[in-house]
């Protein structure tokens, strides 16, 4: 199928590339997209990215929409709700992306829907945030705009002081998410759906020194089976969102099973080292059926 299709990512980054590989092969067509150097012009209704004008093309697929997430990723997809407008296909829905780009509206989407959580406390105030971790004893504070784990700060009662709460609030964290520490068993997993079906679970194994499970902390990715049950529950969660492609971060606990957040933007790396499964070519093959079914 002839089709001009680009793929908004990162140009150093293996699962952008990978997927714009795919997408070559599916259509002849290839275009990294990167979204900081994308020029917008309302006037005449254009879209430039390196004398492409991407309000001509068939579609857009998003891998990511920038290396570290902050509120202008959101005026990022704004460019893209823009394209939709104007024709362009984009997978998943702009719209939908902004709902989990900011950690709190995903969180509230999730609360929203009926969906376990661990215990969540949003504030400005240090000395509730100081309240909460009293009650609770172990937290993590959690940026807003963040991946991977980055930024996030692990608290505990009679260890960590008022003074802590407040330095991480000025350094950018002006609402605090704090959220409880859930005791897990070393692990937690990524389940990912494709078009709103199951497509394979990872988990991320901690290492033996540090509380997160994060590949930036030396977590490693292993394949896992879950569930029936675990599988239905991220299913609700991703429900909620209607993405083309989402990952479910989901912690099994001695109270249950509890999400931690959906994702539009991950999965890739997990679901290959894991699970030997080829999630770009998967994807590409879920967007050229999209085209074919509904031109």
């Amino acid at each position: 199928m002839s089709l001009k299709i680009g793929v908004v990512g990162i140009e150093d980054k293996w699962s952008s590339q990978v997927l714009a590989r795919q997408l070559e092969i599916e259509t002849g067509f290839s275009l990294l997209v990167d979204m900081s150097r994308v020029v917008s012009d309302f006037g005449k209704g254009e879209v430039w990215f390196d004398g492409h004008n991407l309000a001509e093309f068939d579609g857009l697929v998003v891998k990511k929409i920038s290396a570290q997430y902050s509120a202008d990723s959101n005026d990022r997809m704004e460019i893209l709700r823009y394209l939709e407008g104007r024709g362009v296909r984009v997978f998943s829905k702009p719209a939908s992306m902004l709902g989990l780009i900011d950690r709190l509206s995903c969180t509230v989407t999730l609360q929203n829907g009926g969906i376990p959580m661990p215990e969540t406390c949003i504030t400005e105030s240090p000395k509730v945030a100081m309240d909460f971790l009293a009650h609770y004893k172990r937290g993590v504070l959690k940026p807003l705009y963040t991946s991977k784990g980055r930024g996030m700060l692990l608290v505990e009662a009679g260890l960590t002081e008022l003074e802590d709460i407040e330095a991480y609030q000025e350094a950018g964290n002006r609402t605090l998410y704090l959220q409880r520490f859930v005791q897990s068993p070393g692990k937690d997993l990524g389940l990912v759906f494709l078009g709103g079906e199951y497509l394979g679970t990872y988990a991320r194994v901690k290492a033996n020194d540090t509380w997160s499970t994060t590949t930036l902390n030396g977590g490693a990715y292993q394949s896992h089976d879950p569930s029936q049950e675990l599988i239905d529950l991220a299913w609700s969660a991703q429900n909620l969102f209607d993405l083309d492609f989402t990952c479910v971060d989901l912690v099994e606990t001695a109270e249950g099973p509890k999400i931690y957040e959906v994702s539009a933007f991950g999965g890739f790396r997990g679901l290959a080292e894991a699970c030997d499964i080829d999630a770009a070519h998967a994807y590409a093959r879920y967007i050229i059926n999209q085209f074919a079914v509904n031109p």
